[in-house]
């Protein structure tokens, strides 16, 4: 999956100030009053931007309006494409993001969820609680991302052996070589 496809950005991203109202869930504040949450709109999908202290209380509100399906949960390294992302105002990008898509069936609406995650504290809440469905996209991004998932009940490799060191999407990771023996080479004639 590439970046664009994880984050649903692509070259015509609508400012947050320009996604119309009847389309974004009701993020105008949170109940605990940290304020509004920036929105955007991507492939006329609105994505909403919460930072990482409302991200759980966030998809309990919209678990309460309707959104009762996580569809899925992933993370995107923008280790060297921080510029190629189109965020709203006021959100400060970092190296990592995790993008939830959550889908409310009864009215047929979905909503993108991208919260920024620094590389110097890579933990975000868990969501398995109000989605148990997540439970595995957060063990697959912690298994091959790095980011932990605070609250989680198991948070454990999941495709990797249990003594692997290190998480292979990061783009820093290693990916190390194999050595390849060749025969000499005889005479073409």
């Amino acid at each position: 999956m590439t970046e664009e496809e994880a984050t649903g950005a692509t070259a015509s991203e609508t400012p947050a100030s320009e996604v119309p109202a009847s389309e974004a869930p009701d993020s105008d504040a949170d109940a605990s009053g940290a304020g509004s949450i920036p929105t955007s709109e991507s492939g006329g999908q609105p994505c909403l931007h919460p930072d990482r202290s409302q991200y759980r209380e966030l998809v309990e509100t919209l678990r309460s309006e309707g959104y009762w399906m996580c569809t899925d949960l992933c993370a995107v390294d923008y280790l060297d494409h921080a510029a190629q992302r189109s965020l709203p105002a006021g959100v400060a990008p970092q190296r990592f993001e995790v993008v939830a898509n959550l889908l409310d069936p009864t009215q047929r609406r979905r909503v993108r969820i991208r919260v920024q995650v620094p590389e110097d504290d890579p933990v975000i809440d868990s969501i398995s609680a109000v989605h148990p469905g997540a439970d595995f996209h957060e063990r697959e991004t912690w298994d091959l991302f790095g980011i932990s998932f605070e609250g989680h009940p198991h948070l454990s490799r999941i495709l990797l052996p249990d003594e692997w060191a290190g998480h292979p999407l990061r783009k820093d990771y290693s990916t190390g070589s194999i050595p390849v023996q060749f025969k000499a080479a005889g005479s073409a004639r």
